[in-house]
């Protein structure tokens, strides 16, 4: 799926401005290290960066269509940020799947007024893995919604998009890593040292 070139360096940009992208060494939650870290979760604090990163989202849902899905699922926390005003954009409804079940009330996963058969589409901020989002989609399923697509805005290339495949789900996705890792690299932005770490830490997804 082809994304305008201006828009993904514009991205690229914003996100290293911002600070949600940095290059060095990075201890992640799951006890890997990194040349990279990628914190999507400080895009909302700037406005401009914001409008990109919604303008982007719709961009890849109307390439989906729009017609294709009923409404917009958003995974906590990160993904609310984005699929509250994506919905609002787009004249949809909106729910959003919590990463646990509340220990009160109706203990539900999934917030929000689900319809039985509800076409939903999946949105987070990025992924990894995947793990996440297909714990989403099965929570979704569950509820009674039918998932075959998702969409982030980065994808950090390291099994995801396989996953969430293997999960019956299409994975959609603006930009990647190594897209991103290539703009910043070209403006003269990142070292040819920390451009090599961030390939290697792909390997074969991302080289």
């Amino acid at each position: 799926m082809s994304k305008p070139v201006g828009g993904r360096a514009a991205l690229a940009e914003a996100l290293f401005r911002i600070g949600a992208l940095r290059f060095g060494k990075f201890t992640l939650a799951s006890g890997r290290t990194s040349p990279y870290y990628l914190d999507l979760r400080v895009v909302p604090s700037d406005p401009q960066a914001y409008k990109l990163e919604i303008a982007a989202y719709e961009a890849v849902t109307k390439e989906i269509g729009e017609s294709s899905f009923d409404v917009v699922a958003g995974v906590a926390t990160a993904g609310v940020t984005i699929s509250s005003p994506l919905a609002y954009i787009l004249g949809k409804p909106m729910v959003y799947v919590r990463r646990d079940e509340k220990g009160h009330g109706l203990g539900k996963l999934v917030e929000g007024a689900v319809r039985p058969g509800w076409r939903a589409i999946v949105v987070d901020d990025l992924v990894t893995t995947g793990g996440s989002m297909v714990s989403a989609v099965e929570a979704l399923r569950k509820a009674g919604c039918v998932v075959k697509d998702s969409v982030v805005l980065v994808d950090r290339l390291e099994g995801g998009k396989a996953n969430l495949a293997a999960a019956g789900v299409k994975l959609n996705s603006f930009t990647d890593v190594k897209d991103l890792v290539d703009t910043l690299y070209r403006g003269k932005k990142v070292t040819k040292g920390d451009y090599e770490a961030v390939l290697k830490q792909m390997g074969g997804d991302g080289l």
